[in-house]
């Protein structure tokens, strides 16, 4: 064989062993990112650094990606919270289409809804990366451990920590028929403009975030509290809902209601809810994250 002909198969092996891995790599990315323009752009970049490597000194060519993946992810996310320092109002995670893959290369589906997403933007990097790599991977300690160029002890603690924090802020979210049952019952008190029925709906800490980074009519502040909720709620009623138009689609493992305006996507309304209620009401309309929404056919 010549030496050119042994580096196309060579190239095309590598291509093989990426592509096999490729779900994975981005499940990992998107979960420690909350961002799937971010997630893809690094899983590119992963894909450059394989192509470039010397690839006959890796022995474990899935371990090697899963390490360069969740490395280069830390490395962003540390900039990304900077940049995010600067955005206009509440900042949501870019929502991503889970209709096709509901794990995104995950064993479990564990650190993909939006209010774990959310709380998740609260642990340090390495924590958020442990915990992912556990949680929604399966990933041994050891395994974490040499990823993250740790101890299997430090990474418990990582784990660990996560955990507390993430189960310490949150009760358990209902099940998806529940939770889109309860998005389809307040579309229609929201639209009508049914206080009772808003109240009713919500927990008493319920928290209205809208993600428009600047966008003119959008909220820049949280509101908090079933009665400012549901006010706020009625106040808009009147005119916000006339030419707005909603298809279902599924983001992040979860019913979300596609809001069109003219025919045009105005942005993304979903929920997250526990056994007493909705807790969160997450609009997001920020047009560049809009790009990931989808309408069924």
């Amino acid at each position: 064989m010549s030496a050119e002909l042994g580096d196309v198969v060579d190239l095309e092996a590598a291509a093989a062993a990426f592509t096999r891995v490729r779900p994975r790599l981005f499940g990992i990315a998107y979960r420690v990112l909350s961002s799937v323009t971010e997630a893809e752009d690094l899983v590119q970049e992963v894909w450059l650094r394989w192509q470039t490597c010397d690839r006959s000194t890796v022995t474990n060519p899935e371990a090697f990606l899963a390490t360069t993946t969740t490395r280069l992810a830390i490395n962003v996310l540390q900039s990304a919270r900077k940049r995010r320092e600067t955005y206009i109002g509440p900042w949501l995670p870019e929502p991503v289409d889970t209709a096709a893959d509901p794990y995104l290369g995950a064993e479990r589906g564990e650190a993909l809804e939006f209010a774990t997403l959310l709380l998740m933007e609260k642990l340090t990097p390495g924590e958020r990366a442990a915990y992912v790599l556990r949680e929604a991977f399966d990933y041994s300690y050891a395994q974490i451990a040499d990823i993250l160029s740790s101890t299997e002890a430090a990474v418990r603690q990582l784990v660990s920590r996560a955990r507390k924090h993430l189960t310490s802020k949150r009760h358990a979210s209902v099940p998806a028929a529940e939770q889109r049952e309860l998005l389809t019952t307040f579309l229609a008190a929201a639209r009508s403009g049914d206080l009772a029925e808003l109240e009713r709906l919500f927990t008493p800490d319920v928290t209205n975030l809208s993600d428009g980074n600047g966008r003119k009519g959008v909220a820049r502040r949280p509101l908090v509290g079933s009665v400012r909720v549901a006010k706020f709620l009625l106040a808009i009623s009147s005119w916000f809902w006339d030419d707005i138009e909603v298809e279902w689609t599924q983001a992040n493992g979860q019913a979300a209601a596609v809001l069109l305006q003219g025919g045009v996507v105005y942005g993304l309304l979903t929920v997250s809810a526990t056994a007493e209620g909705i807790d969160q009401l997450l609009w997001l309309v920020n047009p560049e994250k809009n790009k990931a929404v989808s309408v069924p056919a």
